[in-house]
């Protein structure tokens, strides 16, 4: 029997500059390097001031990660939107891809982020769109 996969969608709010690409890259390249290291699987969009985090992987794995975001200072006011068991992961071989929101997904996602309940399989389309995997 296949170990069991979690997904995990959050939201945070930047306590950097999001414009500034070094921030980005910091934080990026560190993420890439921990989930390779943890198995994990997902996608990191930033709009405005705001992350929006899918990530995919084993549940302990998840529940470590969890800990170590509430304790990052680099970003505050983190609102889990889904946590749930999956058959297969979406963003496989990505251990943490950059979602580049072009023009057209840009008014999609900012609906979304406005939703303080937005749809997580919305979500996850949409971040799927935004690596190219759609």
């Amino acid at each position: 029997m296949p170990n069991p996969l979690d997904r995990l969608i959050y939201r945070s709010v930047s306590t950097r500059p999001t414009h500034v690409l070094a921030n980005l890259a910091e934080l990026l390249g560190e993420a890439q390097r921990n989930n390779a290291r943890a198995g994990l699987t997902g996608a990191l969009a930033v709009h405005g001031d705001e992350f929006l985090q899918v990530i995919e992987g084993d549940p302990g794995m998840l529940d470590t990660l969890l800990r170590r975001l509430e304790r990052d200072k680099r970003h505050r006011d983190i609102v889990l939107l889904e946590r749930r068991r999956i058959d297969e992961r979406r963003f496989e071989g990505w251990s943490m891809a950059s979602a580049r929101i072009t023009p057209d997904l840009a008014p999609e996602l900012a609906t979304l982020m406005n939703d303080r309940s937005p749809a997580p399989e919305r979500l996850v389309m949409l971040m799927q769109k935004a690596v190219g995997r759609a």
